[in-house]
């Protein structure tokens, strides 16, 4: 039985920054690329500082290896996340305290290998969510290598899951840059756009919401002006929260979404955290609330859970109050990759949308990985990631996403001649 005979960490950097949220909302101010003022987040050393991850190999007994990337969130340190993920602090933990117990363990269930992570404790505490993250994709990527298997297949057999043959939709995001990032998205045909970034009332949302009616009505216009008579993407905006801060109430919040939805027509339309409610009970209350007023009034806009939904019980609890019409999995939040796998099953069980999501601050190796897991569990969109350039991270998950199922379409074309010379020996 193969058995991990090593592991091996070594430093790597993400595809975006850290950014001390505290300090941003406390006045830093953008100076180019960068931020001017103190820190506030403990760990950072400057408002902005380069996004590091940790890159981890388990070496196996048969030879092969499997490989992952540990990685945080741009706003680690933030709204009750773990520390703010260095590797120079990260990979220590590693080579002395999480070695030892992989070290010897078989690898032929990327389930027991991956609640094995989960279940590690040094000093009394889990593994940082980084660590669990890249963790258990070096272990899926172990027992895949083991086992002559893609990722995807590995996934498919544990979970009892159908493979799909066809592509999942991908969301890209333009962070600050809505309209040239925009017109990039639709080039490219991305079936989900533009996220938006629209986090600031008086400068992105408008005092009535008209700066981002103004921008659906361009979005419409630019898609059907340059996007041909058969591309039809979802529109998906992010508006942090603002459109709660603008509108005092529900009605008053509905009201406004039914605007932007006739000016989004004839395209789909997610609206993703209206409102921040600044705790989970109250932000499951007013997000159900919210939900059951739009299907009241017949609106087709889906409203997608993000604030106050990190983990995996969050993710549940949101589901199980209809709050939102989708919910994002924020994969590095979740740790374990296995919890975002049972995340997005969860959510489809309960008839809502699922959205496997991330961060633009992890790297091309967990956006290849995280893409293998979606072939498998099928959530409605994944995150084209990492980065906010958005020709770097649509390419990396769409050709991710088209080599695997192209290799899975082979090995099933070559299994079934292989069965017909097979059954015709003797004849």
């Amino acid at each position: 039985m193969t058995e991990i005979i090593d592991i091996i960490a070594s430093p790597a950097l993400t595809g975006f920054y850290f950014d001390d949220q505290k300090a941003i909302k406390c006045g830093a101010k953008t100076d180019g690329l960068n931020y001017k003022g103190d820190t506030a987040t403990p760990g950072f050393e400057s408002v902005r500082q380069a996004g590091e991850a940790i890159s981890v190999e388990f070496i196996l007994s048969d030879g092969s290896q499997g490989g992952g990337d540990c990685a945080a969130v741009q706003y680690s340190g933030a709204g009750g996340r773990d520390p703010l993920f260095l590797s120079r602090e990260f990979i220590p933990v590693i080579e002395e305290e999480v070695k030892p117990y992989l070290v010897g363990q078989k690898v032929d269930s990327f389930k027991e290998l991956a609640e094995l992570i989960e279940n590690i404790k040094i000093n009394g505490q889990r593994l940082h969510t980084a660590l669990r993250y890249g963790l258990s994709q070096a272990a899926l990527s172990a027992v895949a290598a083991s086992n002559q298997e893609s990722r995807t297949e590995v996934v498919a057999r544990e979970y009892d899951l159908d493979l799909n043959p066809e592509p999942i939709p991908i969301f890209t995001q333009t962070g600050d840059d809505r309209y040239l990032n925009a017109d990039k998205a639709i080039i490219k045909g991305a079936q989900v756009l533009p996220h938006g970034l629209i986090n600031n009332v008086t400068d992105k949302l408008g005092q009535q919401g008209e700066k981002l009616i103004e921008y659906i009505s361009w979005l419409r216009d630019r898609i059907q002006e340059f996007g041909g008579d058969d591309y039809r993407p979802a529109l998906h905006i992010d508006v942090y929260g603002t459109i709660g801060e603008a509108f005092s109430t529900i009605e008053e919040m509905a009201e406004y979404i039914l605007k932007a939805e006739k000016a989004a027509a004839p395209f789909k339309l997610r609206i993703e955290g209206p409102m921040d409610a600044g705790n989970r009970s109250d932000q499951i209350k007013e997000l159900s609330a919210l939900t059951a007023k739009l299907e009241e009034l017949g609106s087709t806009v889906e409203l997608v859970a993000d604030e106050w939904c990190n983990t995996f019980e969050d993710i549940k609890l949101f589901a199980d109050n209809n709050a939102g019409h989708m919910i994002q999995i924020k994969t590095p939040d979740l740790g374990g990759i296995n919890n975002t796998i049972e995340a997005v099953l969860y959510c489809k069980d309960k008839g809502l949308g699922a959205y496997q999501g991330g961060t633009c601050n992890e790297t091309d190796r967990s956006a290849r990985i995280c893409t293998d897991i979606a072939l498998a569990t099928r959530p409605d969109q994944i995150l084209a990631k990492p980065g906010m350039g958005l020709d770097e991270g649509l390419m990396i998950v769409n050709n991710q996403m088209q080599r695997t199922l192209r290799l899975l379409e082979w090995k099933k074309s070559n299994q079934q001649t292989k069965q017909i010379k097979t059954e015709g020996v003797g004849r």
